[in-house]
C-alpha cells in the first residue's frame, strides 16, 4: 500500500518540513472523493484539509507540553503509472513545528495518525532532510530515515513515535559546509573548466596579439597568484551578497552567464582579447560565479550564526579544492609551455572548451 511520507528539516528554533500524502489513501481515511475529483482540490478543499491535519499532527514535549504546529503551502503531484493501477497522486503539505520556550527541539514525540488513524495497513515514513548541527546538509535530496509510524498489530493501537536526534556541534555543521564547498566544485564540470581557461596561458607573454614564449617561472606564479586572487575576491564577494539574500538574481540567467565566462575565457586562451587585463576580468568574472556558489546556500533556511558559518566554511572548500586543481595542473603546464608542442596543446584544448561553452549556452538557454 502506498505510504506517507514525513520529510523535516532541523532549524535552530524549529523544525520544517513536509508531510507528503497518498490521495488514494486519504480518501479512505477521510471518506470525501479527493482523489477521484482532485482538480483544484485545494481550492475546494484546502479549510477542511486544515482542520484535518491539525487535528491528526500533534507534536509534545516528553512532558506533554504541545508544539506550535503551523502549516503552509498545499499542492497537488501526480504521477502517470498506467491502466491497470491509475495515477498516482499526492497531496504535499509544507509545516513548521516549534517548541515550547526554552524547551529542546531534538527529542519530542511526532505524535502523528494522519491516515494511519483510519486505515491500518497505512506507515508514515519519516525522514530527516537537513540537520545543519549533525553535518546533514547537501546539494542533493539525500533523506535520512529515522523510523516508521505504523499500527502495532498485537494491541491495535499506533505506538506514540520517538524523535531523539543525536546531539549536533557548532563544528560539526561547519566542516560539513567545508566538504560541501570541495564537492560543489569537484562536481561542477562547468567551474572547473572555468579554471582551466585562466592556467591555459597564464605563463605566456603577448607578442604581435599572439600567445608567445614562456615569460619565466617567477613572472608566471606571480601572474596566477594576481588571477587567482582576483577570481576569489569576486566570487566571495557575490556568495556574501547572495547567500544573505542581499543580492538575488534567477538562477537561469546566472547559469548561461557562467557558460558565456568559460566561452570567452576559452577565447582568450586560443587568442589574446583582453592582454593585461586578465585579472580584471577574473575578478569580474568571478562575481558571476559567486552567485551561483550561493545559490547552494540559499535554500537552507540558517539562522544568522549558522548562515555566517556556512559562508565561511563553504568558501574554504572551494578555495581548497581549487587550489588542488591548480596545484596539480599548473606546474605541468609550465613544463610543457617550455617546449615547442604547447602551442597546438593549447590550441587544441582552448578549441575543445570553446565547443563545450557552446553547447552549456544552448542546453542552457532552451532549458
Amino acid at each position: 500500500m502506498p505510504s506517507s511520507m514525513v520529510v523535516l528539516k532541523v532549524h535552530e528554533k524549529s523544525i520544517s518540513g513536509e508531510i507528503q500524502l497518498p490521495l488514494g489513501e486519504l480518501q479512505s481515511a477521510i471518506g470525501m472523493s479527493v482523489n477521484d475529483n482532485s482538480d483544484h482540490l485545494v481550492e475546494r478543499l484546502g479549510d477542511t484539509l486544515r482542520h484535518y491535519l491539525m487535528a491528526h499532527i500533534r507534536p509534545r514535549s516528553f512532558d506533554g507540553k504541545a508544539w506550535t504546529v503551523t502549516l503552509g503551502k498545499m499542492w497537488v503531484t501526480e504521477e502517470k503509472t498506467n491502466r491497470a493501477t491509475g495515477d498516482y497522486k499526492e497531496l504535499i503539505v509544507a509545516f513548521t513545528m516549534s517548541p515550547p520556550l526554552n524547551y529542546d527541539l531534538r527529542n519530542f514525540y511526532f505524535d502523528n495518525d494522519v491516515i494511519l488513524h483510519q486505515v491500518a495497513s497505512h506507515q508514515i515514513l519519516v525522514n530527516i532532510k537537513e540537520d545543519w548541527q549533525q553535518g546533514l546538509v547537501s546539494e542533493d535530496s539525500t533523506l535520512q530515515q529515522i523510523g516508521v509510524i505504523a499500527l502495532d498489530t498485537q494491541t491495535g493501537k499506533i505506538p506514540v513515535f520517538q524523535v531523539s536526534l543525536q546531539e549536533g556541534s557548532v563544528w560539526q555543521g561547519f566542516k560539513n559546509m567545508v566538504v560541501l564547498g570541495i564537492d560543489h566544485i569537484a562536481e561542477g564540470t562547468d567551474h572547473i573548466l572555468f579554471i582551466l581557461t585562466l592556467l591555459l596561458p597564464a605563463m605566456l607573454v603577448v607578442e604581435d596579439r599572439k600567445w608567445s614564449a614562456y615569460k619565466g617561472l617567477k613572472p608566471s606564479l606571480l601572474s596566477l597568484l594576481k588571477i587567482v586572487t582576483a577570481f576569489t575576491i569576486g566570487h566571495s564577494l557575490t556568495l556574501l551578497l547572495g547567500a544573505s539574500q542581499w543580492l538575488n538574481l534567477p538562477v537561469k540567467p546566472i547559469e548561461v552567464c557562467i557558460a558565456i565566462t568559460i566561452l570567452i575565457s576559452s577565447i582568450h586562451a586560443f587568442k589574446p582579447i583582453y592582454p593585461k587585463k586578465e585579472v580584471l576580468i577574473a575578478g569580474g568574472f568571478g562575481l558571476i560565479h559567486g552567485m551561483a556558489f550561493a545559490e547552494t546556500l540559499t535554500n537552507l533556511e540558517l539562522s544568522v550564526k549558522q548562515m555566517i558559518l556556512s559562508i565561511l566554511g563553504f568558501n574554504i572548500g572551494i578555495e581548497l579544492m581549487q587550489l588542488c586543481i591548480i596545484l596539480v595542473i599548473f606546474p605541468l603546464l609550465i613544463l610543457l609551455s617550455q617546449t615547442r608542442y604547447y602551442t597546438i596543446f593549447r590550441q587544441i584544448g582552448a578549441v575543445l572548451m570553446i565547443i563545450m561553452a557552446m553547447v552549456w549556452i544552448v542546453e542552457r538557454m532552451g532549458e
